[in-house]
């Protein structure tokens, strides 16, 4: 557990197993949003409301921001991919061995986290930078603008950090958990711990999408 499969694409030293697992994840999420949206009606199909519902919890929860409905793509993207990640390491992908690693949760490698989360750092600089320009970051040249402007960069370095450790930390725990209880128990205990660890994959798909939606505030609000 937390061995990779490690080779190199190209110049770049990757984790083969992170890949494959990221890229079927990835693959589900398109396949499922071409099927929900593919015939798309006046008087909505099942399909179609279920798709509609899904867009507007996420529209719900970025309601409180300035043109909250254009990072909807981007909120919707994280917290799918996340959760379907997550989930991966509860699927028989994981029953078929490698000579190194495994194909459990790609979000159990913090090459994974820390990417996401440097993504959700540039997005929110961005907007930031768009909304209030320099004075994003700069407080004006004085010993209280200073203190503030090196308390905001502070929190540009640590907020990616503490993303990218808190998803991977929880997910590599759980897995390791569980793969514990199998070696152990075989067959009945693992189950109630298998189900809350399907449970533990939604809550860090949704703190890690409202953590996102709590520093895009904080990047276009008026008051900084």
């Amino acid at each position: 557990m937390g061995e990779h499969w490690a080779g190199y694409l190209g110049c770049l030293h990757v984790h083969w197993d992170t890949l494959i697992t990221m890229w079927f994840a990835m693959f589900i999420l398109i396949v499922i949003s071409f099927i929900l949206t593919r015939n798309i009606n006046i008087v909505p199909s099942k399909c179609q409301a279920f798709s509609e519902a899904v867009v507007k919890f996420f529209a719900g929860n970025l309601k409180e921001i300035k043109n909250g409905e254009t990072h909807i793509p981007l909120v919707a993207s994280l917290f799918l991919f996340i959760l379907f990640a997550n989930l991966m390491g509860q699927l028989p992908l994981r029953l078929i061995h490698l000579k190194q690693g495994e194909l459990a949760s790609p979000t159990n490698d913090i090459n994974l986290t820390a990417a996401l989360a440097v993504l959700v750092l540039i997005y929110y600089l961005f907007y930031g930078f768009k909304e209030k320009g320099f004075k994003y970051i700069y407080h004006g040249f004085s010993i209280t603008g200073i203190i503030t402007t090196l308390v905001d960069l502070l929190e540009m370095i640590t907020r990616p950090l503490s993303l990218s450790i808190r998803l991977f930390a929880n997910i590599l725990a759980g897995e390791i958990l569980v793969s514990v209880a199998l070696s152990i128990f075989a067959l009945i205990v693992p189950i109630p711990i298998m189900l809350f660890e399907i449970f533990v994959a939604f809550i860090q798909a949704f703190v890690f999408m409202m953590l996102t939606i709590a520093y895009i505030t904080s990047a276009v609000s008026e008051e900084h």
